[in-house]
């Protein structure tokens, strides 16, 4: 099986592998529809999914097609999904063909309202070009009316929803001083454009119909938000675009065989005040 469906408080979650199934696309791993009792539409776009592995990336050109089968590593790696109860499961992708990352991510479902989420991956090989470990993460939003997401910065609340993909779209913490590496002849992509924005605490958040999609990370340490306004591309019914709502995970000077990680608790509850978010954030991270 590829994929089950998991029950918790007020959340219904299928969570699943790279495989396709029905209307399910093949590529898409994670999350392929989170729903809660107050709005049964899909938070994520149904075809794809959220908390989508997505990219491996060293900064160096390695797709000699146009197949961008490197480019997205975790979509077309072999993937296997085990279901370890009611409210839990468990993701493993040997190491990959390219760069030889082996990885398990782990999803459960928690009463009322939270999903919690940790990763864990070991580099097999030095293969990474310019000494960094680049990871990155899409959620793909079903049309929401509102495509920004929303988190503290330079001690305020702060909104950012980019004009255009890849355009200024990656967040850094504070004191994210990394500069990243691109070889000659690298395209585009979400990770190499930055905003002049920059975030205090490891949390966003975004709304959807009558609710709230808050992510929480257990460090600021190589985790920068990113930000797409059609990443999930055109909702032709809805007349707009599905945006993306995702993050990175950065590991430089990495060693091999070493294991990295982190964690981190999505929230989908009913929209709240900015102060119960806080709350939210300070009794997780306690």
């Amino acid at each position: 099986m590829a994929h089950d469906t998991f029950k918790a408080g007020d959340l219904t979650a299928v969570i699943g592998d790279n495989a396709a199934h029905g209307t399910h696309r093949a590529g898409y791993n994670g999350v392929w529809s989170l729903t809660h009792k107050s709005e049964l539409r899909n938070l994520f776009v149904p075809a794809v999914a959220g908390l989508n592995f997505e990219h491996i990336f060293d900064g160096d050109k390695r797709d000699a097609d146009s197949s961008r089968k490197v480019f997205f590593e975790p979509r077309n790696a072999p993937m296997t999904f085990k279901k370890l109860s009611a409210t839990e499961a468990e993701l493993h992708q040997p190491p990959t063909p390219t760069f030889h990352l082996e990885s398990w991510t782990r999803f459960q479902l928690t009463a009322p309202h939270y999903l919690d989420f940790s990763f864990r991956c070991v580099a097999t090989q030095h293969v990474f070009a310019h000494g960094t470990i680049g990871l990155f993460w899409a959620s793909y939003i079903n049309a929401p009316e509102d495509r920004s997401i929303y988190f503290r910065g330079a001690g305020l609340w702060q909104q950012l929803c980019t004009q255009r993909h890849n355009d200024e779209s990656s967040v850094r913490h504070r004191n994210d001083k990394l500069e990243l590496k691109f070889s000659p002849g690298l395209g585009d992509a979400l990770y190499r454009n930055l905003s002049p924005l920059r975030y205090d605490e490891p949390f966003y958040y975004g709304l959807f119909g009558k609710n709230l999609f808050l992510l929480m990370f257990d460090r600021t340490e190589g985790i920068r938000f990113t930000h797409s306004p059609s990443g999930g591309g055109v909702n032709a019914k809805e007349q707009t675009t599905n945006p993306a709502w995702d993050f990175q995970f950065l590991v430089p000077k990495y060693e091999v065989k070493k294991e990295y990680g982190f964690r981190a608790r999505a929230v989908y509850r009913e929209r709240c005040s900015r102060a119960e978010v806080l709350r939210e954030f300070a009794s997780w991270r306690k």
